[in-house]
């Protein structure tokens, strides 16, 4: 089509300026429109500040405070003094939390901190919420320490404009980490969990980047448009709420919203290699992140605290993304619209481009056909790659595909993706011809968004809104004879500000062990260019783009290779616990690493499981033999048996923070309380993979233990696991170097004793 458009001798030139252009709008563009720079301490006292909110969370986020730990008890006390001294009142929710997963019931013993404060007229209840405690492997300063501090910081600068009309609560939940169960709790026991106000959870996937709303309740038009107009720099995507809701994944924001309150989940989700490890510390925190995230909810908090609930009902969701400076939002009820809109475009386009000649109809039909193999292959492409990385570096694999240093990595997956573009558009170029091809590919655009308006109305935007600018852009060159080559540009501009901008989201929230997803994403956006390839690539060069863009994906990998090493601040993660065998007086190194580095190998080097204890072995390759020593051990008492339901007493020595109970069949219902608790049950379906099918786990078990009934069709046996942090304590331990730290698996960095049990 191009070729026909513009004069030979001003092709290259206009494509080259084109493709300027579009990087500037796709990169330049969203680098100016980051974090804001952090205020000071001295900075209004009405106003949040991060360096202020820095000094709250140095007071707790200096070590690890997993559930039923020691920091985790200091940094509750610390909690409640200084939120009664703002004026709150504060009280202490304890309780016994419960999850379930497949062939799993998880419970624990947790410590809510509590705050209200009385609004002048209210109209219903603003809940803020955050976790305080962290994951047993960090001390958790983004996840999720700097939205505890980001409350406190928020707490007190609402107190200096006199109370909110709304009455306010603030949830500070203990156990998120292993399964929401300060929450869970919170909303089965606790008189505010019932009291359906609006919330705003707060979270973190790394340890910076933009604070993203990445999840709402259902009928979130109101509130998307508190969002919009209140919140400074809003970021975040209605595609991401579409996506959370299809997956497995939990935060506190699922127990409360399922019990009835409406609001938004908000997380940053930038420089994720220190999620849930050693490295997520306030030194790697980005202090502009923080002040996002605090401005966020203080603005929210103010304007949700004033606003008469009433106002925010209604019915159906809103589309909502971020363009450079603006959030755009617009209501469910145009998605369908903007569909039609795309699919008359595209035929328009169609037509026109018949009717001048430029292409014919089976032509641009078996473009359209086609299309889908670069999409496809584009998507294979990064997961070979990631196979591959994975292969020659198994460290990768430890690390979640969240690398240190990910970018040339990403910019080989956006090199595949131009390879297996190239792989179709080069044979069918002659074939087909440049304008069949450009127009046929626009049919996956156009395709796309009809299915998503059905399947997932909040994402229809990726796909309608590029579909429905490059038609009307290619209507525009086709049909205006001087303005044809602004009208194809005009037309890129929305797939480049949207496609590449939801890849680099998806890559900083998915990782390169997902790098199918955003290639696919490149690829659509691939499609869209073809326009702008056509003059760049005359067809004497055409032929070297296949070749060229391989070269370039083998060498961005290569020097991916090359940066990707590892020191103190960007350490290598690595696996290893100890196990002991109470029963035979035995003791293993065990380590789940793929290739373990020299340190581990001097504990773990063989691969004999046949001496672990029954029921133990998951996922591991590697062992090696410990000295036995003295250590806090499962205590497991039988106290009646009737049928499939198995009542138990159940505790440990001292110093060991949880226990996992693990059966030789399937569990189907299970319970536990403690003393002063009121019981908590959960229904479990399913079995647990590579190891006894069922399993109950217990963290932050107390000293006077706790009482476990479980419904175990035909169990004979039990193995009880007592679990200690850390390995310090163990003959012979070295601690690691300092590039060195322990893998987010949460059967690692722990010394094990089991004693197995008959049960009939």
């Amino acid at each position: 089509m191009t070729e026909k458009l513009l004069d030979a001798p001003r092709r290259v030139l206009a494509g080259v300026l084109g493709l300027l252009a579009l990087g500037v709008v796709m990169f330049a563009a969203p680098r100016a429109d980051g974090p804001p720079r952090p205020l000071p301490v001295d900075a209004r006292p009405d106003e949040f500040s991060a360096a202020r909110a820095l000094g709250q969370l140095s007071r707790f986020a200096t070590e690890p405070r997993p559930i039923g730990s020691a920091a985790s008890a200091r940094t509750r006390d610390y909690l409640v003094g200084h939120l009664r001294a703002e004026g709150f009142g504060v009280q202490v929710q304890r309780a016994v939390g419960a999850s379930s997963g497949a062939g799993l019931a998880t419970f624990g013993r947790v410590e809510n901190v509590v705050a209200t404060l009385p609004g002048s007229d209210p109209t219903g209840t603003i809940l803020l919420a955050a976790h305080y405690d962290s994951a047993a492997m960090g001390p958790g300063a983004s996840d999720d320490g700097a939205a505890v501090a980001a409350i406190l910081e928020t707490a007190r600068a609402l107190r200096e404009r006199g109370p909110l009309r709304n009455d306010l609560v603030l949830l500070l939940s203990d156990g998120e980490e292993d399964g929401v169960l300060g929450a869970e709790a919170f909303v089965r026991e606790h008189p505010l969990g019932r009291a359906k106000g609006v919330l705003l959870n707060f979270e973190a996937r790394g340890a910076g980047g933009p604070t993203l709303m990445f999840e709402t309740t259902r009928n979130n038009a109101r509130l998307v448009s508190a969002f919009a107009h209140a919140a400074p720099r809003p970021h975040g995507d209605s595609s991401m709420v579409e996506l959370y809701r299809m997956l497995p994944n939990n935060t506190d924001f699922t127990p409360l919203s399922e019990a009835g309150f409406r609001g938004m989940n908000f997380a940053w989700i930038q420089r994720g290699s220190h999620y849930h490890t050693a490295t997520d510390s306030i030194g790697n925190l980005d202090r502009g992140s923080l002040q996002h995230q605090g401005a966020t909810m203080l603005a929210l908090t103010r304007t949700l605290g004033n606003t008469d609930m009433a106002d925010l009902d209604g019915r159906g969701d809103a589309t909502y993304f971020r363009l450079p400076g603006v959030m755009v939002t617009y209501p469910g009820a145009l998605v369908p619209v903007l569909t039609v809109l795309s699919v008359l475009a595209f035929g328009g386009l169609v037509a026109a481009v018949r009717k001048r000649r430029l292409a014919s109809l089976p032509r641009m039909l078996i473009a359209a056909v086609s299309a889908i193999l670069p999409l496809l292959l584009a998507a294979v492409l990064a997961q070979v790659l990631w196979s591959v990385l994975a292969g020659v570096r198994p460290d990768y694999d430890t690390m979640g595909g969240l690398l240190h240093r990910p970018v040339p990595y990403r910019a080989a997956v956006a090199a595949l993706a131009v390879l297996a573009l190239s792989l179709w558009y080069v044979p069918l170029r002659r074939r087909l011809g440049p304008a069949a091809l450009a127009v046929g590919a626009l049919a996956w655009p156009t395709g796309l968004g009809v299915l998503l308006t059905w399947a997932a109305p909040g994402a229809a935007f990726l796909c309608t809104l590029p579909a429905l600018a490059c038609a009307l852009g290619g209507l525009g060159a086709v049909l205006l004879p001087r303005g044809r080559f602004a009208a194809l540009l005009l037309g890129l501009v929305v797939p480049g500000l949207l496609l590449p901008a939801w890849a680099q989201a998806a890559f900083d929230g998915m990782g390169l062990a997902l790098a199918g997803v955003p290639a696919l994403a490149l690829a659509l956006f691939g499609l869209t260019l073809l326009p702008l390839a056509e003059l760049v690539l005359p067809e004497r060069r055409a032929a070297l783009a296949v070749p060229s863009a391989l070269a370039l994906a083998i060498a961005l990998a290569v020097t991916g290779m090359t940066v990707e090493t590892y020191d103190q601040t960007r350490p290598r993660r690595t696996h290893l616990a100890y196990v002991m065998n109470a029963d035979s007086g035995t003791a293993h190194w065990v380590s789940g690493d793929a290739d373990p580095g020299s340190w581990t190998r001097r504990y773990a080097s063989g691969h004999d499981q046949g001496g672990l204890p029954p029921g133990y072995a998951r996922n591991l390759r590697w062992t090696g033999p410990a000295q036995p020593m003295r250590a806090a051990e499962p205590r497991v008492q039988i106290v009646s048996r009737d049928g499939d339901l198995l009542r138990l007493r159940v505790s440990t020595g001292r110093g060991a923070r949880s226990v996992t109970l693990r059966f030789d069949h399937p569990i189907t219902e299970a319970s536990a309380a403690v003393p002063g608790s009121r019981p908590a049950r959960v229904a479990v379906d399913g079995t647990r993979p590579k190891t006894w099918p069922g399993e109950v786990r217990f963290r932050g078990l107390p000293a006077s233990g706790a009482s476990i009934t479980v419904r175990v069709p035909g169990g004979r046996r039990l193995t009880a696991i007592a679990e200690t942090t850390g390995l310090t304590t163990v003959p012979g331990f070295v601690p690691p170097p300092r590039d060195l730290v322990p893998s987010t698996r949460e059967d690692g960095d722990l010394t094990t004793v089991t004693r197995t049990y008959n049960l009939r």
